[in-house]
């Protein structure tokens, strides 16, 4: 069984370490629901009539990594990871399963966004802005949001993990 060990964020840090910690904290949140877990019960549903699973929550952020970290960011060209149309209930980033992914493909998937992500920043204020919507996003604001988004996503995954085993907390 995998343990993820998940650092808890500094109390008193500057801006940027904040920002950066609380994001890989959250990160870090969503690959320990997953610990301990198979594949059948990584692509097991929560409660119908969602058809949200953890491995299809690691798709999506993956797929948000993505989005925010390369295509807004840098301005990248990046395909999407998942195809849209693999969901069938009409969502989109990831949130589909395919026969053809396993976990173990779509974490290292996911990880390798996280890296790519954490590159790209590395050379960026926090002020840097990038295009965005017919104006300009902050690096700042796009940690602000990263962070919003995992811990939205961290909230369902502890209802998916409760469903399956029971585990509850982290």
């Amino acid at each position: 069984m995998t343990t993820t060990e998940r650092p808890m964020p500094p109390l008193n840090a500057d801006e940027r370490t904040n920002l950066e910690s609380w994001l890989d904290f959250y990160r870090t949140t969503l690959a320990m629901k997953c610990d301990g877990l198979t594949e059948e019960q990584l692509r097991t549903a929560s409660v119908p009539p969602s058809p949200l699973t953890l491995l299809g929550l690691v798709q999506h952020m993956a797929e948000v990594e993505r989005n925010w970290f390369r295509r807004v960011l840098t301005g990248e060209d990046a395909p999407a990871i998942h195809d849209p149309q693999a969901d069938p209930a009409g969502h989109d980033g990831g949130f589909g399963l395919s026969d053809s992914i396993s976990f173990e493909t779509a974490q290292a998937t996911w990880q390798g966004e996280i890296a790519r992500a954490r590159a790209n920043c590395a050379t960026r204020g926090l002020e840097d802005t990038s295009p965005f919507m017919g104006g300009e996003v902050s690096l700042r604001w796009i940690y602000t949001h990263m962070t919003a988004e995992y811990a939205r996503h961290s909230g369902h995954a502890d209802f998916i993990r409760e469903r399956i085993d029971g585990a509850t907390g982290v």
